[in-house]
């Protein structure tokens, strides 16, 4: 199978990192065109003067300014901040459709109650301090019953100060159960934490790195900060060659210097394949390995026990024939990409799949950091380090009761950093089978959601739903009518991120330490309110000591505290740079036991009972997917796409029009099949048919795509919503409603990339 790269990229990959970046092709967005998508009504802003202002978008991690322009007090037009750090004036088709989410159909206008059955879609509204007060009377009910613990609370982020503000109110009120959803950087702060015993987020310099080694990363689908990879992909691609290893050729593959297909699900043994290269023909760096390595060479503890070291495990079982073999990637491909990367000056190997949403497995991205070891660009200008998290939010610990003491000492629900997952910090897609899976009443009484949309993000919606049904008051915070939100018993919803302040920290992989102010460019257009005003107030209801420790009278007045002699520069500029205050810039650290970077980490031994004497080294540990190969005889897997959303927020109108006619059309999506297959089981171009696998079933059509591998489908995530608006619900099928979650018996975090599948004629 042959594609020659710049033909692919002629033919319209160019447009996601080429065009993005130019103002020219976005004129469509400007003041009245945005508004042009078959909409019933067009609001036309009256003539006036126009004004900037500047702020932060949140639609994404990516943590971008942007500049608005305003006729007199409506919003018109979003650009990029020319001179912030991230972006440099740049930004994605999202951050270019925000105004449809200001003023789109999809937005909540008020405090609602649910007045029918879950999910039916009718609604009283309803005063906010009516809401306040029903909110604030069950946690009373539950605190009266001693269970606070039964209390949890799932936020899309954990840094930052309103993650922060929701977590110190929790542990005031009783509660340890503070969920976020989960993503690759969970995979990665763990590796970084078992084998360089440092916390904090793990921050990848491809700025100033020159050979980048990419295994499924999908840099031009979203990972990280898109328009920081858009940057990289575009002005700063004359530095570096970048290799993609991956089983569909994506966007991110088709613009590389280099393409490998693989097996998907064989990224771990790749790397062990080329870590052996490296290691038999002498090109790791021997003088950090000699140094700065341990469990490189086998060793003996102090009870005379000997153990097999990386080097004896990679050569012994890693050679390039077996893994060409494992992995569909030649064995002449293995070798080349191993002196390649060894021989570049400042070479990186990032891993996760796509946009980053799923963690992915621990053997995977162990091995991967291995490489970055063996050529020695740890803590090092153009490599791999670890960050601290500045420590601006900091208080005093709250005073607690009795009450609040007994829950903060209840293991969390979702069995993160209990003794099975001690070292895992979150695993919401635990939560649904906990649940599910307990006799009697819900351990969940109480669920709480704030920017995150679980019902269609979770793997499995069906248990996902199941669960849901079982918890008793469901609260959701959401801006906008998603599927959670439909399926609350009350909606208080936030301002968005144009109405409201908050800090956005520097965004997953990013070397500086840039905090980002997200400010309010016009004033609230309905009757929402900032969730960190609502905790305040939920705070204050409550009384007492868990009042007491909430002394700020709003959310700003917080944030200000918070920041003290950095709030000028934040209200001025939009941005900041807040270190930790024990960071030391590519400082050669290793906190670990032996003070080394450890091929073996001497933290943690196997979880399991079966396996506690086993060594926990970087190997190959397949992931197994569900299904039958008789049953199922195909591989589904996703795909992201920087036009699609496939997280909380649901895609705007403008997106969904600029998706091609091979993706999406009328209201059925496609489904990517190798030719070959295809003609195996006698299908054709834009054939419809039904995709099962072992939890669900899809109504799609076929599109024929030489870029994935014989025996593989794909399938786009982003589609399927039940809710929003109708110009986004009914679309297509939602990818998590087909697959389930798979547990890493090594770190609790989710592991499940595809699942088997079978395709009929519809």
């Amino acid at each position: 199978m042959k594609i020659d790269r710049r033909s692919f990229i002629s033919l319209g990959v160019g447009v996601v990192a080429g065009t993005t970046l130019s103002p020219v092709p976005w004129k469509l967005m400007d003041d009245i065109s945005i508004w042009t998508q078959n909409w019933p009504w067009t609001p036309a802003p009256k003539g006036g003067a126009d004004s900037y202002k500047t702020s932060v978008c949140t639609l994404c991690p990516g943590g971008c300014g942007i500049q608005v322009r305003k006729i007199m007090d409506r919003a018109v037009k979003i650009d990029g901040l020319p001179e912030h750090p991230i972006n440099q004036g740049k930004l994605c088709p999202l951050g270019l459709s925000g105004l449809q989410f200001l003023y789109g159909p999809s937005r909540v206008k008020s405090p609602m109650k649910r007045t029918g059955k879950r999910g039916e879609g009718k609604w009283q509204e309803i005063s906010w301090d009516e809401a306040i007060s029903a909110v604030t009377k069950k946690l009373k009910e539950l605190r009266e019953k001693d269970k606070p613990h039964s209390v949890a609370w799932v936020s899309g982020a954990d840094k930052g100060t309103i993650p922060q503000l929701i977590g110190r109110f929790l542990t005031a009120y009783g509660s340890p159960n503070f969920i976020r959803p989960p993503s690759v950087h969970d995979a990665y702060e763990l590796s970084a934490y078992l084998m360089q015993g440092q916390e904090g987020s793990v921050a990848f310099d491809i700025e100033n790195s020159d050979h980048v080694l990419s295994f499924g990363t999908g840099m031009l689908q979203g990972w990280g900060s898109p328009v920081r990879m858009l940057n990289i992909y575009g002005e700063k691609r004359d530095s570096k060659k970048i290799v993609q290893i991956e089983s569909r050729l994506s966007d991110t593959a088709a613009k590389a210097d280099q393409w490998v297909p693989i097996k998907p699900g064989t990224e771990g043994a790749l790397a062990l394949g080329i870590a052996h290269v490296m290691i038999k023909e002498s090109l790791y760096k021997k003088s950090f390995i000699n140094k700065s390595a341990f469990g490189f060479e086998d060793w003996t503890d102090d009870n005379g026990t000997r153990h097999i070291g990386f080097k004896t495990l990679v050569l012994k079982d890693y050679d390039p024939e077996i893994v060409a073999e494992i992995t569909s990637v030649p064995k002449s491909t293995i070798e080349k990409l191993a002196r390649r990367f060894a021989r570049a000056n400042r070479p990186i190997a990032i891993s996760g799949r796509g946009e980053g949403l799923l963690p992915g497995s621990l053997d995977e991205c162990m091995a991967v950091h291995a490489l970055n070891a063996l050529v020695g660009n740890i803590n090092k200008p153009g490599g791999v380090s670890v960050t601290s998290e500045p420590d601006y939010a900091k208080w005093p610990e709250v005073n607690i009761d009795k009450t609040a003491s007994r829950g903060m000492q209840q293991p969390r629900i979702d069995g993160a950093g209990g003794s099975k997952y001690p070292n895992a910090r979150y695993l919401l897609h635990r939560l649904p089978e906990v649940i599910n899976d307990t006799k009697g009443e819900s351990p969940v009484q109480a669920l709480f959601v704030s920017e995150a949309n679980p019902l269609y993000t979770l793997p499995d919606t069906k248990a996902t739903k199941a669960a849901f049904d079982r918890i008793p008051f469901l609260v959701s915070f959401s801006s906008f009518m998603d599927e959670t939100a439909l399926y609350s018993d009350y909606i208080l919803p936030n301002h968005i991120y144009l109405e409201r302040y908050e800090d956005v920290p520097k965004p997953a992989g990013m070397v500086q330490p840039v905090i980002g102010l997200a400010k309010p460019v016009v004033k609230p257009v309905y009757n929402t309110r900032h969730v960190g005003d609502v905790v305040l107030q939920m705070a204050k209801s409550l009384g007492s000591f868990i009042e007491k420790a909430f002394p700020w009278k709003d959310y700003r007045a917080y944030l200000k505290t918070v920041f003290k002699d950095h709030w000028d520069q934040l209200e001025d500029k939009g941005f900041t740079e807040v270190k930790a205050s024990e960071d030391k810039p590519w400082a050669n650290r290793f906190n670990t036991a032996t003070g080394k970077f450890e091929f073996y980490p001497s933290a943690r031994k196997h979880p399991s009972k079966k396996d506690k004497d086993k060594d926990i080294l970087p190997g190959f540990s397949p992931v197994p997917i569900e299904g039958k190969p008789d049953a199922y005889p195909l591989v589904l897997m996703p795909y992201d796409s920087i036009r699609l959303t496939s997280g909380n927020i649901g895609n705007p109108p403008f997106m969904t029009k600029t998706i091609d006619d091979t993706v999406l059309k009328d209201q059925t999506m496609f489904v990517e099949i190798n030719p070959k297959t295809a003609r195996k089981m006698g299908f054709f171009e834009g054939d419809r048919a039904v995709v099962t696998t072992p939890k669900g079933r899809a109504e799609v059509r076929l599109h024929l795509f030489d870029g994935i591998e014989p025996g593989v489908i794909a399938m786009p995530k982003g589609f399927g919503h039940t809710a929003y608006s109708k110009y986004l619900a009914g679309k297509g099928a939602n990818f998590n409603s087909l697959i389930g979650p798979i547990t890493d018996p090594m770190s609790g975090l989710n592991t499940a990339w595809g699942i088997r599948a079978k395709i009929v004629t519809a």
